[in-house]
């Protein structure tokens, strides 16, 4: 249950064969090969067995009494390459290539995808190398075809900002015009929840490509994790390096985002780029961003728009997957709302639906607020989430929880996403689904001693307590 490939070898027999933890070895199957990584263990297993991870036995579906043959294989290719990159110099088209195969069949350790991860983070790469990266994780995986008649539109924040669920929003607000938005959403990396995270609380998420499909045809989207559906899957595997380390390198961030469009058959797309202070980038860094978003999405011939918005607080009241969720319904039935995620949300669904020429220059915004108040984006994204398999039962918050008060009056001056994201995760988002912080409280808003700043969360009460500490001692709001 290793989440990866790995053969397990005993000890001895490792010893007899000169074989080392993180050797790799090669395995056949029936026209089908897997790069899986070694680890020696004593006692699992006896000296003439090997043991392979559920992984591996998934990918073969071999039954019992079958033969698989298992053969070493030489150190891969990329190796060299990585070091080319951590040494500063640029990578070709080709070179890029063979670092993305060798990721997507197991060729590589973590240690290798870290030093890559690092080696990008740290020296960056150029638009003629993102836009080979780009490519070689699209082509990699697999992709959705879908009828010519689907105008297929997408929506991506590069993430970071807590509550930014707009998402769910903005494909209910666009599905319900006949736009075509087959979302496929990520995981948290270093945040609270993902959209893939907030969904999972009402409906499944991981689904096949034809049964997605069959999804969209009956309701015009869908809102999936597109790590079940093999689309770039480098990226999947990069993703979970990133969040280990905690990097999110910007050439990735753009490959990831791209290759996973462009594999999802996207051809308009609008990206939200938050930025100030406590977002991923500042307002120089954003406009970087952005040029850099529109020369990649122009050579693979995608309508984009890019979107700078302020990032410089959480939008909503909650952080975390049923939190987000309650405050996502809230917008939609219309039940007094957070109106900083309303506005965004309807900001942003209004230029999908102006790019895509549902709504004329300048109406998109006017168009999704009415579709919001009359309840049809509501409509819609009740029959997603019935035509993804409905959740029995209640959206519950976790049992232990804790107001913390302001300790004088005054006004919120600042809010530190990075330390509310921290804060969240302490308190065990995005596994448990019910943890995370009600925020009371926003930028520039009036607060009287002892009036409450933050609900918190959490399933356990281990956890409860060392983030009230960690709230007191990183100070996450400035009230002045």
């Amino acid at each position: 249950d290793a989440g990866r490939p790995v053969i397990f070898i005993h000890e001895k027999a490792a010893k007899k064969l000169d074989i080392y933890a993180g050797d790799r070895i090669s395995l056949s199957f029936k026209n089908k090969k897997i790069v899986s990584i070694i680890d020696t263990v004593s006692g699992f297993i006896k000296e003439d067995e090997i043991s392979l991870s559920q992984e591996i036995i998934s990918f073969f579906n071999a039954k019992s009494g079958e033969i698989i043959e298992v053969y070493p294989i030489l150190e891969p290719g990329s190796i060299e390459l990585i070091s080319k990159k951590m040494n500063g110099r640029e990578l070709l088209k080709k070179e890029i290539y063979l670092i993305v195969r060798e990721i997507v069949s197991n060729a590589l350790t973590e240690a290798e995808l870290s030093y890559f991860v690092l080696g990008v983070y740290e020296r960056g790469m150029t638009i003629k190398e993102t836009i080979a990266l780009t490519e070689a994780m699209y082509k990699t995986g697999q992709s959705l075809h879908w009828p010519p008649n689907y105008k297929i539109a997408d929506k991506h924040s590069i993430g970071g900002i807590p509550g930014n669920r707009t998402t769910p929003i903005i494909v209910s607000i666009c599905a319900s015009q006949g736009v075509f938005m087959p979302k496929t959403s990520s995981r948290a990396i270093t945040s609270a929840a993902g959209t893939a995270d907030t969904i999972e609380t009402l409906s499944k998420v991981d689904f096949s490509a034809s049964d997605l499909k069959k999804i969209v045809a009956k309701t015009g989207a869908c809102l999936a994790w597109g790590g079940s559906l093999g689309l770039a899957p480098a990226d999947d595997k990069l993703i979970r390096i990133e969040r280990m380390l905690n990097l999110d390198p910007e050439s990735q961030l753009i490959a990831s985002i791209i290759s996973k469009k462009l594999a999802a058959g996207s051809k308009y797309l609008l990206i939200d780029i938050p930025y100030g202070p406590g977002a991923k980038v500042s307002r120089f860094e954003a406009e970087k961003l952005k040029s850099k978003f529109l020369k990649v999405t122009k050579h693979f011939h995608i309508n984009a728009k890019i979107m700078l918005t302020d990032g410089s607080q959480p939008i909503g009241n909650g952080i975390g997957p049923v939190l987000e969720m309650l405050d996502i319904l809230r917008v939609l039935k219309r039940d007094s709302p957070p109106k900083d995620l309303e506005h965004k949300s309807v900001l942003l669904a209004g230029e999908i639906l102006e790019l895509v020429g549902k709504a004329k220059k300048g109406g998109g915004k006017s168009l999704a607020l009415e579709i919001l108040n009359s309840k049809k984006a509501l409509k819609k994204f009740q029959e997603i989430i019935s035509a993804q398999g409905r959740k029995k039962g209640q959206l519950k918050l976790s049992k232990y929880s804790h107001s913390i008060k302001s300790n004088k009056s005054g006004e919120v001056q600042s809010i530190d996403n990075k330390k509310i994201n921290h804060l969240a995760r302490l308190l065990g988002c995005p596994i448990d689904k019910g943890s995370g912080i009600f925020l009371h409280k926003h930028k520039r808003d009036k607060v009287t001693k002892k009036e409450p700043l933050v609900t918190l969360y959490s399933q356990s009460r281990g956890k409860l307590n060392e983030s009230i500490k960690y709230f007191y001692s990183a100070n996450p709001f400035v009230v002045r």
